[in-house]
């Protein structure tokens, strides 16, 4: 795929349905946050949820590069560290995006074909899980791909405000730019787990709780 392929990974026109995803923007909105506070917030998921997310797509990774490939303990320990159902729904619905477009891209890529068991009982493949699979397949590396999960997170977070909290589109940029120093903190201790049994459980509460009433209303933009 040679060098377009990370660029693909990070491109928010990917076909894989995040557009329907606010990143927990819009259920914080609803809960009272103000657009000058997005900044601390994408600071915050960068600390918490996008670690664990962005290690998982690594070992994912990791595991899709092995014979025979075993997404089992990725899945299972990622579907452990997001405790709220809301939150695992949407990762599983998002999850079965990639996994359409990594079929579509090479449908019997033995990290694509595992992806049919990778799932729990009640769960299909989540997110992260079916990331690892696409990067497996794009052949990019485990910072690449890392840097595309971080990076996915901070502008799916601007690219909602946009439709949540109009104001304007410049503002992204700069918020973008400006988290630089934690996503690179994230993405260097994504890299620095080894095992699932070492995933870090960094959930945020208020994000949890906010997904929670989310997922009650009964008007909405985003999954969550």
């Amino acid at each position: 795929m040679g060098r377009l392929a990370p660029l693909l990974l990070a491109d928010g026109r990917l076909p894989v349905g995040a557009y329907t995803y606010s990143a927990g923007l819009e259920p914080a909105v609803a809960a009272g946050l103000t657009r000058d506070r997005i900044p601390a917030l994408l600071r915050a998921r960068l600390r918490t949820t996008a670690v664990t997310e962005a290690a998982a797509a690594v070992l994912a990774l990791r595991a899709a590069r092995q014979d025979p490939v075993d997404y089992a303990p990725v899945q299972q320990a990622l579907a452990a560290r997001t405790p709220v159902a809301p939150m695992r729904a949407a990762s599983a619905t998002l999850g079965r995006g990639v996994q359409r477009l990594a079929r579509r891209l090479a449908p019997g890529h033995p990290a694509v074909t595992a992806l049919d068991t990778a799932r729990t009982p009640s769960l299909r493949p989540l997110r992260p899980v079916t990331l690892g699979a696409l990067g497996a397949v794009l052949d990019v590396s485990e910072e690449e791909l890392a840097y595309g999960v971080v990076y996915d997170e901070l502008q799916t977070i601007a690219s909602a405000a946009l439709k949540l909290l109009p104001g304007d589109p410049l503002d992204s940029v700069a918020w973008v730019l400006a988290a630089e120093p934690d996503a690179a903190h994230a993405v260097t201790a994504a890299l620095a787990v080894r095992t699932p049994g070492e995933l870090p459980a960094r959930t945020a509460l208020l994000t949890e709780e906010w997904a929670l009433e989310h997922d009650r209303r009964e008007r909405r933009l985003f999954l969550a």
